[in-house]
């Protein structure tokens, strides 16, 4: 008898074959001068087409939105151009995907920047984390904060970079608003010590993120749009005081918007799965998708039990190509080498063995 965990479902709008997910996986494979995926993309992606969804790796909103080296974009006209060319691949194999739109804000150094400006933020306090330039690892650069008169443009620039989603032909957006980048600095008080609209309770905190998800669904119907959470990691220096009641109430108005699904990290990103995550599933009423820590055991439970309806899989889907398929069969995984991780080529990208392959 087939486990739930390969059954067919829905999330939101989306059809989904399965409900085993890949997760957005930073590979800084993508060109640095342009923002452009190119035909690596274009392999990796469609070797993964087995999930039941796939989310692409973050791809910045804008120029200003960019963190690290060789990340992808999804604002010009080149690199819808280029996005197509893996949601072509990806359909063609009966696969679904969908792309993370991404501003890192203060995750970022001047070096990535347009005119090397300064990176922007709640707040101009510098993250006690590092990035990835040309140059190897630096610490990030000191943020300027934003205005309160800039936030219409900001939220433009998500509308855009939607807008491109959808002429790239994906089947929907991921809105990133976890892992310590701008949206998840505005949500949490650690981060975000404003005194006016966008500062102080969390309703004002939360302000910019249901200001972006206005305009997103100017584009996108509510069920095509996802949404990623991690209440309680401290990942590049973002925490909050009181995240079971901030990010309670944050989920208890998502609840009214219909979204395709709640995508949230489990504790701490990476890392220990320390949280009431269970608690917030509960307030949640749509479909809940769990990160964080999942092996075939741990996912075949909580999906047979309802405390999960999808399970998005991170570091397994970089070695395991048709990690969907291994996890049915409960066939062996293939170990991923972390030295080709991030950067580099085909290698440790595109040339993993699948089960037909061995």
């Amino acid at each position: 008898m087939s486990h739930k965990l390969f059954s067919r479902t829905k999330a939101g709008d989306l059809d989904l074959s399965n409900r085993v997910v890949m997760a957005p996986l930073t590979r800084n494979r993508a060109d640095n001068d342009t923002g452009e995926v190119g035909a690596l993309h274009v392999d990796y992606y469609g070797q993964r087409a087995g999930a039941g969804l796939i989310i692409t790796e973050a791809a910045q909103i804008s120029p200003e939105g960019k963190g690290y080296v060789g990340t992808p974009g999804i604002y010009s006209p080149g690199q819808v151009a280029a996005w197509k060319k893996v949601t072509e691949a990806v359909h063609a194999k009966g696969g679904k995907i969908v792309i993370q739109l991404w501003h890192v804000g203060r995750i970022s150094h001047t070096s990535l920047q347009p005119d090397a400006q300064a990176p922007v933020a709640p707040v101009a306090v510098a993250a006690k984390a590092q990035t990835v330039t040309t140059a190897g690892f630096e610490d990030t650069s000191t943020p300027r904060a934003l205005r309160a008169d800039e936030m219409p443009r900001l939220v433009a620039d998500y509308v855009h970079a939607a807008k491109a989603a959808k002429e790239a032909g994906f089947d929907g957006i991921e809105l990133h608003a976890a892992n310590g980048y701008l949206l998840d600095q505005f949500l949490k008080d650690g981060p975000n010590t404003r005194e006016d609209a966008y500062g102080g309770s969390v309703g004002n905190r939360a302000r910019l993120l249901f200001e972006v998800l206005d305009g997103l669904e100017t584009v996108w119907a509510p069920g095509e749009i996802g949404i990623r959470l991690s209440p309680w990691s401290g990942f590049n220096d973002a925490t909050d005081s009181d995240p079971d009641t901030s990010f309670g109430w944050v989920v208890e108005q998502l609840n009214r918007r219909g979204l395709a699904y709640l995508h949230l990290i489990e504790g701490s990103t990476g890392g220990a799965r320390d949280g009431a995550f269970d608690a917030l599933r509960a307030k949640w009423t749509g479909v809940y998708m769990a990160n964080n820590g999942y092996d075939r055991d741990l996912a075949l439970t909580r999906v047979a039990t309802g405390k999960v309806d999808l399970v998005a899989f991170g570091r397994p889907y970089i070695a395991n190509p048709d990690l969907a398929e291994r996890l049915e069969l409960n066939a062996p995984l293939n170990e991923g080498d972390q030295a080709t991780y991030y950067g580099g080529g085909a290698e440790g990208y595109t040339d993993y063995p699948t089960l037909e392959t061995v």
